[in-house]
This record gives structure tokens, C-alpha cells and sequence, in this order.
């Protein structure tokens, strides 16, 4: 085996340009398949990473069911007093109300369109939000249908560009003016739902101010926070079952759904897999073209050897020795372009995360040990099969017939 892959080098660096340009398929197809997984990869752990950042003890109420359901009732403000009236839900320790819309925000001829959302003082504590600057709502801000917003720093680099001193400048939300009184900490996110990107009020100046819901008390959603990770499941139950004799439901008929963190990871770590499993498949198709390459060097290779091939079976040599010699030449292609193809692969990878940061997107792609051994094995084996066809026509070669090709 050894005399046989010393054979195949020399073989291969007789003709370098067309060995290193068979190589390069197989490189960029291990590159390829490298840098995409190690994507798919950073982007999951960033999706639920976010998720894992809001808490691990909180449920999320929202209107609607799985089901169609007739004569569906929304979540009100009525809802949240009866999950915290004492001894109802023993597990949970608080409720949030929550009401979001779409608004546009502008300053001294800079506007911003961002998502806003009406909330009470204890939506700080339970989504663990920190002031950098001024104060977040209170009770104050509540009962007296306050003007008054906190914000993130993204919103405040889009208005004020800046991200610090702005409290005490006045915005207008949907043309109405606020009161900037906090600003709170860098948090990160996606460009798609960035937790820098925000607008807070007072939920009782949203229902009155921003938004119109058919009923005065409805809510977008209700917040919840458990007693500790090990009570969500106790939690869920006992909001569930409040709201069902709240809104009269029947067996299988809520009107609402409850979200777990797990939910939210469960579905996030689907999405993310399937999205790494495709992006894998796409780069695996180069990695399958760099194979074919392989294919047709090699029965090139066979056609202008033929005359070689047949002195070598006149001299002794066997049919499996022909076979070992072709595949070791087919084998050793495919492995100098893998490991090739590795440092690639992390190149584009960390290429990928340098840019992500100067974007100031939250992406560190992962290259797993896995991702570089299954690109490996699947490039040997590409080129051992790409090269079992030529080196069986090869060894199926008659001498006499051989040695008289022209």
C-alpha cells in the first residue's frame, strides 16, 4: 500500500496544473460544506441563546388557540388580576399584561419605525431589563396615564445618534409626544426582533393613546413568571385553567395558548436544524461535483496509461494491483483537497463571523469537530467511489491489447 501511494504522488505531480485543479473541486466542496454547517450552527446557538435570555421560569398567554374556535374571548386586565388574586395560581409569582404595535417615532426631522409596547413596572423585573439612564415606569406613570417612554439604545442611535444623554428629550410616537425618562441597557438580537429596538410606555397611556383594541381592558398578551424553572409546568396548568372558567371554555376549546420557554426553544431548535441541514445539502452538491471531477481525471488518466498499464500486467502485475494503484491515485486527490478543504471551511467560517460583527449582528459561526469529520469521511468516500470505476476499466485492461494501443 505504502509503494502504491508513493506511485500515486508521483503520478499525480507529473501533471501538478491538473491534479491541483481536481483538487480544488474537492476543496471547495469541503469548504463549502464546512463553512455552511459551522453557520447553521452559530445561528441556532444565537436563536437560543436569545430564548434562553428571557428567563427560564416565564410563560407567554396569548389570544387564540391550536383549534378553531367559536365565540373566542381576548385576554383582558381582568384576566391578569384573577392568575394574581391570592391563593388562584399558588405557583406564580407575577403577571405582566403586554399590548405591542407598530408606531413611528420621530425627532427634530428623524423618524423611525419600530414596535411599541405598553407595559407595567413589573415588566422590567421579569424580563430582567437594566436602566443605563433615567428610570424605568412606575406606578406613578401608571394611575396617571404618563407621556412618557423608555427606549433602547438601537432606537436612540436611530433619533437622537447617540446613545447616551437622552433622557429628558421629547419624541413623537404616531405624532403624540413622549417624554424620553429611561434608557435601557445594550441587549442584542437579530435585525429581525433586536430587544435594543424598543419603545416602553405605560400600558394604561397605550390603550388610551396608541392603540385601539374592541374591548377598553384587552391585551395582546400576558406575561407570566413562575415560581422557579421546576414550577412552569404547575404554572401552566393553573393559568390554564383560570382562563377557562374565566372564559367559559369547554374541553379542548381554549381560546388561548400558553408558550413555554421550551416551547420556543423546541421549535427555534427545529427551524435552525432543518435550515443547517439545507444549507449542508446545497454545499454538499459542489462536494458531489468535485467527485466527477475526480471521475473524469481519472479515466483520462486510464486512456493516456493504457500503454503503461498493459507493460505492468505484462510484468507480473495483477489485477488488484492495477485497482489499489488507481484508487490510491482517486484516494489521494480527494484527501489532500479535504484537508485543504478544513482550513478553508474554518476560514470562510471566521470570515463570515468578522463580518457579522462589523454589521453588529449577533453571528459566531461554530465549527464542530463533527462538521470536520463528516466532511472528511464524505470527501474519501467520494473519491473512492468516483475512482472505483476507472481503476476497475483500468485493471479489466487485456496486456496484449495494452501494449498494442496507440
Amino acid at each position: 500500500m505504502g509503494q502504491s501511494f508513493l506511485d500515486a504522488l508521483d503520478s499525480l505531480t507529473t501533471n501538478k496544473l491538473r491534479s491541483a485543479l481536481t483538487i480544488l473541486g474537492i476543496v471547495i466542496g469541503v469548504g463549502a460544506v464546512i463553512a455552511m454547517l459551522a453557520i447553521g450552527r452559530g445561528a441556532e446557538n444565537t436563536i437560543t441563546g436569545s430564548i434562553g435570555g428571557l428567563g427560564t421560569n416565564l410563560l407567554f398567554v396569548m389570544s387564540g388557540g391550536i383549534q378553531d374556535v367559536r365565540n373566542t374571548k381576548p385576554l383582558t386586565m381582568q384576566d391578569a388580576d384573577a392568575i394574581t388574586a391570592a391563593f388562584a395560581a399558588p405557583s406564580v409569582v407575577a403577571v405582566a399584561p403586554v399590548i405591542s404595535a407598530s408606531v413611528e417615532v420621530t425627532y427634530s426631522g428623524e423618524s423611525h419605525t419600530t414596535q411599541a409596547s405598553g407595559v407595567t413596572p413589573d415588566y422590567a423585573a421579569m424580563r430582567s431589563i437594566e436602566v443605563t439612564e433615567g428610570e424605568f415606569l412606575n406606578e406613578g406613570h401608571m394611575q396617571g396615564r404618563a407621556a412618557v417612554a423608555v427606549i433602547g439604545p438601537d432606537t436612540a442611535e436611530s433619533l437622537f445618534g447617540r446613545r447616551d444623554g437622552v433622557v429628558g428629550e421629547t419624541v413623537r410616537i404616531d405624532g403624540q409626544p413622549f417624554r424620553v425618562i429611561g434608557l435601557t441597557a445594550a441587549r442584542g438580537g437579530s435585525s429581525f426582533s433586536s430587544e435594543d429596538d424598543v419603545v416602553m410606555v405605560p400600558l394604561s397611556t397605550a390603550q388610551t393613546r396608541l392603540t385601539r383594541r374592541p374591548q377598553a381592558n384587552q391585551v395582546d398578551m400576558l406575561l407570566v413568571q413562575a415560581i422557579d424553572a421546576e414550577s412552569v409546568g404547575l404554572a401552566s396548568e393553573e393559568v390554564s385553567a383560570i382562563l377557562r372558567a374565566r372564559h367559559r371554555s369547554g374541553i379542548g376549546e381554549d381560546d388561548f395558548t400558553v408558550f413555554t420557554q421550551q416551547d420556543f426553544l423546541a421549535t427555534a431548535a427545529t427551524i435552525t436544524g432543518v435550515l443547517t441541514i439545507f444549507l449542508g445539502g446545497v454545499a454538499g452538491i459542489s462536494l458531489l461535483v468535485g467527485g466527477i471531477g475526480i471521475m473524469n481525471i481519472m479515466l483520462v488518466s486510464v486512456t493516456e496509461r493504457t500503454r503503461e498499464i498493459g507493460l505492468r500486467k505484462a510484468l507480473g502485475a495483477r489485477k488488484r494491483d492495477i485497482l489499489i494503484q488507481f484508487l490510491a491515485e482517486s484516494s489521494l486527490l480527494s484527501l489532500v483537497g479535504g484537508l485543504i478543504g478544513i482550513l478553508l471551511g474554518y476560514g470562510l467560517a471566521m470570515l463570515v463571523g468578522a463580518i457579522a460583527r462589523a454589521s453588529d449582528a449577533e453571528l459566531n459561526p461554530a465549527v464542530s469537530l463533527d462538521a470536520i469529520l463528516l466532511a472528511t469521511l464524505f470527501s474519501a468516500a467520494v473519491g473512492l467511489f468516483f475512482g472505483l470505476y476507472p481503476a476497475k476499466r483500468a485493471a479489466d485492461l487485456e496486456p496484449v491489447e495494452a501494449l498494442r494501443y496507440e
